[in-house]
């Protein structure tokens, strides 16, 4: 008689390699990995099926902390690399770890390829608006103003949003958390998992050496809030402490607004419904900044449609399908082939 062994289910841990995590003391990224590692666990996904891919920079070192697959690549091209392999092997469960600079200035182009293309990729944007391991460089989200050893003086670069990016290059799936928000960063990365296509994920991630405290604004517990707000499909747009705050239609009618309810004559029928399918919503969550807005958290954006791998293999079954491979030699000398004469 055969007997079926059940499948113990695989834990957090199980999907922690054995090396040593070394990240700066008090890291952002530490509290990630925990966010993640709880996640797999969640969806029980096998460890043979689950591939890491990362450039440089101090989150790249992810795939060396994982028990799964991984590739640690070059700056910028890890979105290209993973590409290639889900092309390879649509089956596998590819999770791409990026930093800003890395994701946003040297891999800015592999990023929004992806992103356009729509290959079904989960990819994780770590922001900590600086460069941490070149030593603390400006980097392309950083703010107005920051010093650093590139911009002694202060930035005077605009900076650039990420999930403002992602949708002008036509982003199907946008959220945004950040590090310590240990509540909320399953459920957002669980959400970008059941995306079938490329979901990004920007995860907010203080930098303690060269960034340290940047987010406090709105991250730290005593304010976050008052200063930022979790939204949900299908909810209103309110946050605040007392929960009497909300995002309301501006007076013009064409933009959004921070209101309290019960002033100026606003009531809970002015708040803002979430529709994550909503594209123009959308950019105007992820562009809200401290100190006029709140900082918008969850899923920004969510509005499926065909993955380019997908695609990709729809059409090669139906090319095979109209015309049956033949043999490697037929395959060989078909088309532009040449017979030399003897003497010629």
């Amino acid at each position: 008689m055969n007997i079926e062994t059940p499948v113990e289910a695989l834990k957090p841990n199980d999907y922690a390699s054995d090396q040593e995590v070394r990240w700066c003391p008090g890291c952002g990224d530490y509290a990630i990995i925990k966010g993640v590692h709880r996640t797999l666990a969640e969806l029980q996904i096998p460890l043979e099926k689950l591939v890491f891919f990362s450039g440089i920079g101090c989150a790249a070192r992810f795939p060396y902390y994982m028990a799964s697959y991984g590739f640690h690549t070059i700056h910028g091209r890890a979105p290209a690399l993973a590409t290639g392999a889900k092309l390879a092997n649509p089956d596998l469960d590819i999770w791409v770890v990026m930093g800003d600079g890395d994701a946003l200035s040297i891999g800015g182009n592999h990023t929004m390829h992806a992103i356009r293309r729509n290959v079904d990729l989960n990819l994780l944007l770590f922001n900590n608006e600086i460069y941490g391991l070149t030593k603390g460089q400006y980097s392309p989200t950083s703010q107005l103003g920051t010093r650093s050893p590139s911009t002694p003086q202060g930035s005077v670069d605009a900076p650039l949003t990420a999930l403002s990016l992602a949708l002008g290059a036509g982003a199907r799936f946008v959220a945004r958390t950040f590090d310590t928000n240990q509540k909320q960063m399953p459920g957002v990365l669980k959400a970008a998992h059941a995306h079938k296509g490329a979901s990004l994920v920007e995860i907010i991630q203080n930098c303690i050496v060269y960034n340290d405290g940047a987010f406090d604004g709105w991250t730290n517990k005593k304010v976050v809030s008052d200063n930022s707000i979790s939204v949900e499909h299908g909810k209103p747009l309110i946050f605040g402490a007392d929960s009497n705050k909300g995002l309301a239609k501006s007076d013009d009618g064409f933009g959004i607004q921070a209101v309290t309810i019960g002033e100026n004559g606003v009531t809970e029928a002015d708040i803002l419904i979430h529709d994550e399918t909503n594209k123009i919503l959308a950019m105007m969550l992820a562009d809200m900044k401290q100190p006029e807005f709140p900082v918008a958290l969850g899923v920004l954006y969510n509005n499926p449609a065909k993955a380019f791998d997908e695609a990709v293999h729809e059409q090669l079954r139906e090319v095979t399908e109209a015309n049956p491979p033949g043999s490697l030699n037929d395959m060989l000398r078909k088309g532009r082939t040449w017979t030399v004469e003897e003497g010629a």
